[in-house]
């Protein structure tokens, strides 16, 4: 088993199983023949970070709500009926087609919007006297809880409890951390990520394709989703043609090889049906999402649009200070994603934040989105949990502390301002 030097008896990181030397595929010990808590004592365990994290957010609502009244302005819409939460509500209410035309030729269509989040708002509409706009703000709370809880559950596999509480709270004081309690998709996808990377950790071949098949219906990186599972359950098979050959290894019965075949067979359909749907829908086949995206401005240019955005900062000398906070925000988290591969971070974590983390930098979309784009690669705050869970409880306490009153400053100050892009 791999041990953090120096790290104390109690706090030793408790992979997955005993990795292979050199090796990121996963653990040697067979993941279907791991047992996972019981959900009582799964909630037991997770109960610190999820009452850590309720509170970072009440203090984040809290200075939104202080602020907007400061200002004169209704905090509750600039969560719930605002930019993109806005465009949600209209799925919901009008269903897909509305579109605006703007003066330069570009057109925002709401196809670019992908249905799981109008559908349950509008589910909560009609089951209870709450409003579309009510609906995505309530489906956000509870997905915002169960985000954090699959964090948890992802990186207390991997590392250890205290790394897992480290890990949601450190999820829970991004900078734009407020967009977890908006009406937004981004907690919907973040929970349905992180069980389905939890699924595929303990095996649950099944469950992990029926998550990811919903996330692929939340938003377009549902992708990195799939290629998660489909990592793994390669990765599984070629382990298993490897043992088949040996006589000591246990070869897992047909049975767990045809859950993982059904599991990847689950695992595209959200995104594939969906895309398929728009293209048929506009008229222009398969490629009709990416023109309904090419409306928004939005598409993947490999990174050539925000390297050029970088490099216009360095004209002059008070913008070019924004350049370098904007370079060592990238090698930060390029960073991050090396040090979970010295790590040895089972495979399908890999696969998912280098995806996601590709899409949020490489897409050629406003610069300001960046950063909520990049707020599904919890993964990425692995490593920074495993290394704050080593610090007494007290210092870790006054970092997050600290960090979680910034947050929640920035977080109204940047919603009362140009909010999210």
């Amino acid at each position: 088993m791999w041990r953090t030097p120096l790290a104390p008896s109690w706090f030793t990181p408790r992979p997955a199983g005993r990795f292979r030397p050199g090796s990121i595929i996963g653990p040697v010990t067979d993941l279907e023949t791991r047992a996972a808590p019981s959900r009582a004592g799964a909630l037991r365990r997770a109960a610190p970070a999820l009452a850590g994290y309720a509170a970072v957010r009440a203090l984040g609502l809290l200075a939104l709500f202080l602020w907007s009244a400061a200002r004169d302005k209704n905090a509750y819409t600039l969560l719930t009926a605002r930019w993109d939460a806005l465009w949600y509500v209209r799925v919901a209410e009008l269903g897909y087609g509305y579109e605006v035309r703007l003066a330069n030729g570009d057109v925002h269509s709401n196809l670019a919007f992908f249905p799981l989040l109008p559908w349950l708002e509008r589910l909560v509409a009609a089951v209870s006297p709450l409003s579309y706009a009510d609906g995505g703000f309530l489906v956000s709370a509870v997905a915002s809880l169960a985000a954090a809880w699959g964090i948890f559950a992802v990186a207390d596999h991997v590392y250890g409890r205290r790394a897992g509480v480290c890990a949601v709270l450190l999820w829970a004081v991004l900078p734009v951390g407020i967009v977890q309690s908006m009406a937004y998709s981004e907690s919907l996808f973040t929970a349905l990520a992180a069980w389905a990377l939890y699924a595929v950790l303990t095996g649950r071949w099944v469950t992990a394709g029926a998550l990811a098949l919903f996330a692929g219906l939340t938003r377009p990186v549902g992708l990195a989703v799939v290629a998660a599972v489909w990592a793994a359950a390669v990765a599984s098979f070629v382990r298993d043609r490897r043992a088949a050959g040996q006589d000591a290894p246990r070869v897992p019965a047909a049975g767990t090889r045809a859950r993982r075949v059904l599991g990847m067979a689950l695992a595209p359909l959200g995104t594939a049906c969906y895309v398929l749907w728009v293209g048929h829908r506009t008229g222009k086949g398969p490629l009709g999402y990416l023109d309904v995206q090419a409306g928004w401005r939005n598409g993947f240019d490999g990174g050539y649009a925000f390297a050029r955005f970088a490099a216009e900062k360095f004209t002059s000398f008070p913008s070019a200070l924004a350049g370098v906070g904007l370079i060592a925000g990238v090698v930060s988290v390029v960073w991050l994603y090396v040090t979970g591969v010295r790590q040895r971070q089972p495979l399908p974590l890999l696969v998912y934040t280098g995806i996601v983390t590709a899409l949020a930098l490489c897409a050629s979309s406003y610069f300001g989105s960046k950063p909520r784009l990049l707020m599904p690669a919890f993964t990425l705050l692995l490593p920074l949990g495993l290394a704050l869970a080593k610090v007494r409880t007290r210092r870790s306490a006054t970092i997050l502390g600290s960090v979680a009153v910034a947050s929640a400053v920035y977080g109204a100050f940047w919603l009362n301002g140009s909010g999210p892009p």
